[in-house]
């Protein structure tokens, strides 16, 4: 799976529809190999887009869970601490 793709389920808030489009478009990007399409794929691409959105928005509304909702805060501060492990550096953001 590509890198760029987090997890969107089970977070308090949920989702939004720009994180939705966002890792639909990371989607399309890695399976097509296109950064951004010629103007002769554009259509098809911006339809996969969307298209793979609102696939990608079915299961994050109607998936149930037991466990708590994760907080996005908590859940980057987990990422920082494990790429700083990985790379034995602190990144900029942290």
């Amino acid at each position: 799976m590509c890198r760029n793709i987090r997890t969107l389920f089970n977070f308090e808030p949920p989702a939004t529809a720009d994180e939705i489009d966002a890792a639909a478009l990371q989607f399309v990007r890695k399976i097509s190999g296109f950064t951004k399409p010629s103007r002769q794929n554009a259509e098809a691409f911006n339809a996969a887009v969307a298209a793979v959105g609102l696939a990608a928005e079915y299961p994050l509304r109607a998936l149930e869970t037991r466990s708590p909702p994760r907080d996005r805060e908590a859940e980057a501060a987990k990422a920082r601490a494990r790429a700083a492990k990985r790379y034995g550096t602190v990144s900029p953001s942290a």
